[in-house]
């Protein structure tokens, strides 16, 4: 050790005696304050100059790699117990550099959408007793939010770790914070906490290719391949895709469709160029759903010879846009202004028809300009406004979601994985929280992308025993008074069978937490303290139920009957409020067939009574805003689910 300390010695005095330009540079989000995972090799990656020797040492030990011709080094050091802080230093020929205040402990990601999102000043709202105290020992990092079409080897600007305290965890997920917060009270070792989320993303924009390719996803995979080569030739076969989706939908014959320039609607006047909801019209009041818009433009010879740009400024959600029935560009991200490049030949001397479909998903929808931005600007240099003379149409209803581009930064197919997972580098993990799901509803097979985006980030992140917690989707919207279809409950359906197949998953069931009239319910102090659970089951061996009750089995019982049997019960269940345990539905295959049923509660039993109508399954929960009561002695709810019945 005393040779390998004299040669480390040796490089950081010539690296600091020199002129050094190109010090060597670590891939991830290590750097002063991290957290490194405990008990696992560290595995470290980075640049130096091509053909010099890299030197890197922490807590006492040493290693050494050779960068190669292209400049690329890799190295690792021996796992470490819990401790620190510890400085760790990186030398060669060409300089040397000195991360400081360095712990070992464990490590949590954070992801989904908005509700891990929401941070903890605005969750404080309603729990002001739940502030963070100062906690050297707790580290947070949060990723800034940034797409991108292929994966990106590092950050453009790289996160920093910062010491938990009263001000820097104010803008921190709180579901995240309150989770870790937790750990560090039984854990006891220190905790480093990385958020990275974005509000209103879908599954697949967190998943790798593989993970993609795994979930029957691989054609937007090899889109999105498509785009990052070729953005003009990705446009023109994603327009494809969502023609074809509508043609088989609407049943609309070829060059009868609602985007082509003669298009038949019952078209209105557009009143101004703000959402909808806005005009005073009473059918556009609280709608959710699709809006035809077009716009006619006359062009001069000279203004269609070459190619032009429209811009047709902000549309909520996401717009398919169309010139004289050639599609042109499409987005879904609400806030960014549709540009979109016009080769040239796309335009005609004449009359010109611009066609845009906006699908609102959610709140306030239409084309919100500003309108003074709106403009189609021409090769010779002129152009013309496009902030007025709009017309409206409501579009027929279709069923299921629309086809979003993958490329789209927040509903696209590998995006946010792209630029928010892949450049964390070689971390390893202990656990990962997820909350996400509100904007899968309504799309097929999510848990086939859940099960391939839990495989695939254990195995990045090397953590084959990462934990894996689930936020069960909370409440949301007019509460149900019969029983139907719900996309909120087959997202938490499954969400639960996921879990329940890995056996180092665990579910926060939510919904007694959530709020009818916000999709974002802001107590997330609970939240933290049910995946913190399941991290304590998990990670730490606890003996407790990580999931809380959850159903085991169903089998008939006496006069048609169904005896419900649960596991992962704290003492016994109870119907809160009531002597009758309520939120039950006794259904037989056929769709349609589902009744309410109340049952009564025995210990780790739920019995239902027959009805003289046949039972092959049974529902619960099955709402986007369920009425429940059942819950054990620890207060944890049972959560959505749907099984057979054994006979």
């Amino acid at each position: 050790m005393r040779t390998i300390a004299l040669a480390s010695c040796a490089l950081v005095a010539l690296a600091c005696a020199s002129p050094a330009v190109a010090a060597p540079r670590l891939d991830g989000v290590l750097s002063d304050h991290a957290v490194i995972q405990r008990d696992q090799p560290i595995d470290l990656a980075g640049d130096a100059a091509a053909g010099e020797t890299v030197m890197i040492t922490l807590a006492g030990h040493t290693v050494t790699a050779k960068a190669g011709r292209d400049g690329r080094f890799a190295a690792r050091l021996p796992a470490l117990p819990a401790g620190g802080p510890y400085d760790l230093t990186i030398a060669a020929a060409s300089g040397a550099a000195v991360l400081r205040d360095i712990l070992v402990g464990d490590v949590y990601l954070c992801s989904g959408q908005s509700n891990m999102e929401l941070a903890v000043t605005d969750a404080q709202k309603l729990i002001p007793d739940a502030h963070p105290p100062l906690d050297d020992q707790m580290r947070l990092l949060t990723i800034a939010k940034v797409a991108a079409p292929a994966p990106l080897a590092r950050f453009d600007q790289a996160p920093r770790w910062v010491a938990a305290d009263g001000t820097t965890a104010q803008s921190f997920s709180a579901a995240c914070f309150y989770m870790v917060q937790a750990l560090r009270r039984t854990a006891k070792v220190p905790i480093g906490a990385v958020h990275s989320s974005w509000g209103g993303s879908r599954i697949s924009a967190w998943m790798s290719a593989p993970a993609l390719r795994a979930s029957d996803m691989g054609d937007a995979a090899d889109l999105l391949a498509l785009y990052a080569r070729d953005p003009a030739a990705a446009n023109r076969r994603a327009s494809t895709i969502w023609e074809d989706w509508w043609r088989a939908g609407a049943g609309d014959a070829r060059g009868k469709e609602p985007w082509q320039a003669d298009a038949a609607l019952d078209w209105k006047p557009v009143p101004a160029m703000t959402a909808f909801e806005t005009w005073g019209v009473p059918e556009l009041a609280d709608y959710n759903g699709m809006i035809w818009y077009q716009r006619t433009i006359e062009v001069t010879a000279e203004q269609a010879r070459g190619p032009a740009t429209l811009v047709l400024g902000m549309v909520d959600d996401a717009d398919r846009t169309w010139v004289n029935g050639v599609g042109v560009g499409g987005s879904s991200l609400a806030s960014q202004s549709r540009v979109y490049a016009l080769p040239a030949g796309t335009l005609k001397a004449g009359r010109n028809v611009i066609t845009v479909n906006d699908d609102d998903v959610y709140a306030y929808g239409g084309m919100l300009g500003p309108a003074e931005t709106m403009r189609i600007t021409f090769a010779d240099g002129s152009s013309q406004p496009l902030g007025s003379d709009w017309r409206y149409a409501v579009a027929k209803r279709l069923a299921g979601a629309a086809p979003r581009v993958p490329w789209d930064d927040i509903n696209g197919a590998g995006t946010l994985y792209n630029a928010m997972i892949a450049p964390l580098g070689t971390m390893r993990l202990a656990g990962i929280a997820w909350y996400q799901g509100e904007s899968d509803t309504g799309i097929p097979g999510y848990d086939r992308r859940l099960a391939a985006l839990i495989a695939d980030w254990r195995s990045r992140f090397a953590s084959p025993q990462a934990a894996f917690g689930v936020v069960q989707l909370s409440s949301y919207g007019t509460p149900a008074i019969a029983p139907s279809d719900s996309g909120w409950g087959l997202v938490r359906d499954a969400q639960r069978r996921v879990a329940a197949a890995d056996p180092r998953a665990g579910i926060a069931v939510a919904m007694d937490i959530g709020d009818v009239l916000d999709i974002h319910p802001g107590e997330k102090h609970e939240v933290g303290q049910r995946l913190a659970r399941v991290m304590r089951a998990t990670v730490y061996g606890e003996r407790i139920a990580p999931s809380g009750p959850a159903i085991a089995g169903a089998s008939g019982a006496a006069g048609g009957g169904v005896t419900l049997r649960f596991d992962g019960v704290t003492g016994a269940l109870h119907a809160r409020g009531s002597d009758r345990a309520i939120g039950f539905e006794l259904c037989d295959a056929a769709p349609g067939t589902c009744r309410y049923a109340s049952g009564s509660v025995a210990g780790t039993t739920v019995t239902l009574p027959g009805d003289g109508k046949p039972v092959t399954r049974v529902r619960y929960a099955w709402a986007d805003s369920p009425a429940i009561n059942l819950a054990d002695d620890a207060q944890l709810p049972v959560g959505t689910f749907e099984v057979p019945v054994a006979r």
